[in-house]
């Protein structure tokens, strides 16, 4: 030890064990570091080949990218036989599939009972006795204006050309589907209406075709000041007005010009009405074949047998009666008319189910609306007003 006046001193080593701590007391405890806390074991990790197992052949590819490749080269391609590294994430275990046999079945839901019919109400959906009773009204109005005087019966089928026009016109711009609902002009065509009548009781059938162009010419006139959209289909919907209601009822104005007018509009009426009473009372209580569901659903084919035998054993006893026609001839003219009859209905039903509607209107109770009782007469008449000029042909 060297000693510098009254100080001494030690030589100490140097590097880093000068400022190393001193040994521990030999004799004192044993210092242990503490031991981490219970948890879950870590994960294991794979940082490449153990000490005893031999690297791949080839350059370490933990080692980067080399100083003359970028990191994209550097990247080593995935071999196909070398597994996935793990990523430390299990996927959950699949539930476990339940047995068909323990998965409950609901029950299937149980129909409330039917309601028991109603016991005023008829089996055809229709109120009878009010339908009867307008019936009969509207018979008695139409036999006092022919027997009576018979220019009467022109104001008759006049109003009810003009009301069966006015509802078929509201049909058609109330349509269910906003697409189909049209505007017909309904000044045009009420005018050409009742003008067609007139001119089929002074001038005949020529003059009533005449009276249906000048209605069609009205019609595309007044039609011109509502501006484009919509044209065709308004002035389409007007013509089938036009030719539907008014032109149709004419011929009953032509069936009642001659003397024996009255007599010829019996003849046609009466067949229109066995042939509704025979198809109703038939179908009513023996109709099970329906005959056009998607049009009527209340018609059957029994029904439509019941029309025809009622109105060929009818017709062969009116006509005989009344123009003294041969009972065959009679017959075939009550089918012609009962034929023409099923034939109106369907056309009107037809009208309504395009337009999604029930009925024409409700003015006459048990009925629905005027045309739902013109329906059958304005394709009668026409037919009626062809068979009887050649069966029965009218004096001068």
């Amino acid at each position: 030890m060297a000693s510098i006046g009254p100080y001494s001193f030690e030589p100490q080593p140097s590097g880093r064990g000068r400022h190393r701590a001193p040994d521990p007391d030999p004799d004192g405890p044993v210092r242990r570091p503490p031991e981490p806390a219970p948890g879950p074991p870590a994960e294991p990790r794979w940082d490449g080949p153990s000490w005893d197992e031999p690297a791949a052949p080839g350059r370490d590819e933990s080692a980067g990218p080399r100083w003359d490749e970028t990191a994209e080269q550097a990247v080593p391609p995935v071999r196909a036989d070398r597994p996935p590294e793990p990523t430390g994430y299990a996927a959950p275990p699949a539930p476990a599939p339940v047995p068909a046999e323990a998965v409950p079945v609901p029950a299937p839901p149980v129909d409330p009972p039917a309601a028991p019919p109603e016991s005023g109400k008829p089996r055809a959906g229709r109120n009878l006795p009010a339908a009867i009773g307008v019936g009969v009204g509207l018979g008695v109005v139409v036999l006092a204006s022919l027997f009576l005087w018979r220019p009467a019966f022109l104001g008759v089928v006049a109003v009810g050309v003009v009301v069966g026009t006015w509802e078929t016109v509201r049909a058609f711009g109330r349509a269910a589907e906003p697409e189909k609902r049209t505007r017909p002009p309904l000044v045009p065509l009420l005018v050409g209406a009742v003008a067609m009548q007139g001119l089929a009781w002074f001038g005949g059938l020529e003059a009533l075709t005449i009276g249906l162009v000048f209605t069609l010419t009205a019609v595309l006139i007044w039609r011109l000041a509502d501006g484009p959209p919509g044209f065709r289909r308004d002035v389409t919907s007007a013509a089938l007005i036009a030719a539907y209601v008014p032109f149709l009822a004419g011929f009953g104005t032509l069936l009642a010009r001659p003397e024996d007018g009255a007599e010829r509009i019996v003849a046609a009426l009466a067949m229109v009405v066995l042939s509704d009473t025979g198809g109703y009372a038939v179908g009513v209580f023996l109709g099970r074949h329906k005959m056009a569901p998607r049009i009527s659903p209340g018609k059957s084919w029994e029904g439509f047998a019941g029309s025809v035998v009622t109105t060929a054993i009818g017709g062969a006893v009116l006509l005989l009666l009344l123009f003294h026609v041969p009972v065959w001839w009679g017959a075939l003219f009550g089918v012609a008319v009962s034929l023409a009859s099923v034939l109106g209905d369907l056309v009107e039903s037809m009208i309504k189910r395009d337009l999604g509607i029930k009925d024409m209107g409700h003015l006459l109770p048990g009925h629905g609306g005027v045309m739902d009782r013109l329906d059958s007469i304005l394709f009668a008449v026409p037919v009626s007003f062809a068979l009887l000029s050649v069966l029965a042909p009218a004096a001068g």
